[in-house]
């Protein structure tokens, strides 16, 4: 049985232990908080996990880092540092950051070859993309590594070319969550209704085929190159950017519309994750393969 080790215990860490156990993995998870056993007996009961706040304990023999900590240089660094002294030399070091750079992770590092960007999408154990970040010393071996384990935990890996701040998801996220925060900002919609809005269009759209396939349909048989030359040329108007000094006001019609705290957390986490399994099947997704075994 292979044997991974997460390092971090927050909801990317905690959702990553889920997906490797599901898959067959022994799992081993580091961090120092003092409630680690209060999280692993409410978020992981049953499964075989392992449990301890020493990080080179927890990467001694293993055949995978998937790490999920604070995102904090430093503090990356600092635990990248540990993981190098402490795993073999073919094992893949996984960042799930969401923004750092691999090569700032791995500056100074003698494991800069082993170092790599897995970020997934939350949750990592029912989103099906994982995003794989080379750094400029990322070994391709490494790379094929990363690939192949997150393929067998039934994910799709998309390497990029190079690496860029905020990869691609994110940057994406970025402007399409900059103008959502516009338009509400401007009076022209309510967050609630710009929520169903795009669940109800291009969430939809995009859950099916992508941006360019979707532009490649809107022209017709002609093509992208159709709509982009007749609907797209009248697309001219500013989009305009959201005001951080107004950001207050979005944040309040956020909880008003969604509440916060432990409650509506869940409740919103059980709404997300009923939905996301029911759409998996009929879009071609599958989730992890349970008790396979990953050397196999």
């Amino acid at each position: 049985m292979a044997v991974v080790t997460i390092v971090g215990a927050g909801v990317i860490g905690v959702s990553w232990a889920r997906l490797f156990a599901a898959a067959g993995w022994e799992v081993r998870i580091s961090d120092p908080r003092p409630d680690l056993k209060h999280v692993a007996d409410q978020y992981l009961s049953g499964l075989p996990v392992t449990l301890g706040p020493d990080l080179a304990l927890a990467a001694d023999g293993v055949d995978f880092v998937q790490e999920a900590g604070p995102e904090r240089i430093k503090i990356k660094e600092q635990m990248f540092a540990t993981l190098a002294a402490h795993t073999g030399d073919d094992v893949v070091l996984a960042s799930s950051s969401s923004s750092l750079l691999p090569s700032a992770i791995a500056d100074g590092n003698p494991a800069a070859d082993r170092i790599v960007i897995g970020h997934p999408f939350n949750p990592p154990e029912l989103m099906p993309l994982v995003e794989v970040v080379p750094g400029p010393r990322t070994s391709a071996r490494t790379v094929e590594r990363a690939v192949e384990v997150y393929r067998a935990l039934d994910k799709l890996p998309i390497r990029l070319k190079r690496e860029i701040p905020g990869f691609v998801g994110n940057r994406l996220q970025k402007v399409f969550n900059d103008q959502c925060t516009y338009l509400v900002q401007q009076g022209v919609i309510d967050v609630a209704d710009l929520d169903d809005l795009v669940r109800a269009s291009l969430g939809l759209r995009y859950a099916t085929i992508g941006p360019f396939q979707s532009g490649s349909l809107g022209g017709g048989p002609a093509g992208m190159r159709h709509l982009v030359t007749h609907v797209g040329s009248q697309m001219t108007f500013e989009i305009g950017e959201p005001d951080p000094a107004r950001m207050n006001d979005v944040l309040e019609a956020v909880e008003s519309a969604y509440g916060t705290g432990e409650s509506a957390y869940e409740r919103l986490v059980a709404l997300r994750d009923v939905r996301t399994r029911a759409a998996l099947g009929p879009l071609g997704w599958q989730q992890p393969s349970a008790l396979q075994d990953p050397q196999e």
